[in-house]
């Protein structure tokens, strides 16, 4: 306990968060409290982990930067993977990004807004309507995409051509071994979350 007196008007000092344990700690603790654990394993899925979790924060800070959320990015993301001209129902574009069409409709609302897309009535069909990305859309996508391969490269600087071929064949294999086993995820959890919650 400290000897200085508290000061009226000053916050009281808060503790630093926590540093996350390191591999080899967690590892040890794991073993610690589960002994049947393989830590080869453990090592190979904790370190994917955190990875995963490093780069989400990264890309999300780039887009932060570029004045478009997470949430839109997927949206542009997957109007460019549909090709040109770049456009989809909002339906289509829920089933895609594993939405509820109340909550794409409010994402297109916000975007469109935005200038990032436009939301037009399908000439050929008055009821059905289509989104399109916009010029302005696509040159945010592009950038983010330039920012990204520049913070890959700096992440695989360490490895040669033959080891990113060799671990991108890993990880492919890894890939499918889940979604044969899980092929319904879709790397979403959102219906687990409301399934806990009882909603």
């Amino acid at each position: 306990m400290s000897d200085t007196p508290e000061q009226p008007g000053r916050p009281t000092p808060t503790a630093a968060p926590t540093a996350e344990p390191s591999l080899d700690e967690q590892i040890a603790a794991y073993q610690r409290e589960f002994r049947d654990l393989d830590p080869q394993v453990e090592q190979v899925v904790s370190a994917l982990g955190r990875l995963n979790r490093r780069m989400n924060v990264a890309y999300g800070r780039q887009v932060a930067a570029l004045g478009i959320s997470n949430a839109e990015w997927e949206v542009l993301k997957t109007l460019v993977l549909s090709g040109a001209p770049y456009r989809l129902g909002p339906g289509e574009l829920a089933k895609r990004l594993g939405l509820t069409p109340a909550a794409m409709t409010h994402r297109i609302d916000r975007m469109a807004a935005d200038g990032l897309v436009t939301r037009d009535r399908d000439e050929t069909n008055r009821v059905r309507v289509i989104v399109e990305l916009t010029d302005e859309g696509r040159a945010k996508w592009l950038e983010a995409m330039r920012m990204a391969t520049n913070f890959e490269e700096e992440l695989l600087q360490d490895l040669s051509s033959e080891e990113r071929g060799v671990l991108g064949e890993m990880l492919i294999r890894l890939l499918r071994r889940v979604e044969h086993a899980q092929p319904d995820a879709g790397g979403r959890l959102a219906g687990l979350d409301r399934k806990a919650s009882g909603r």
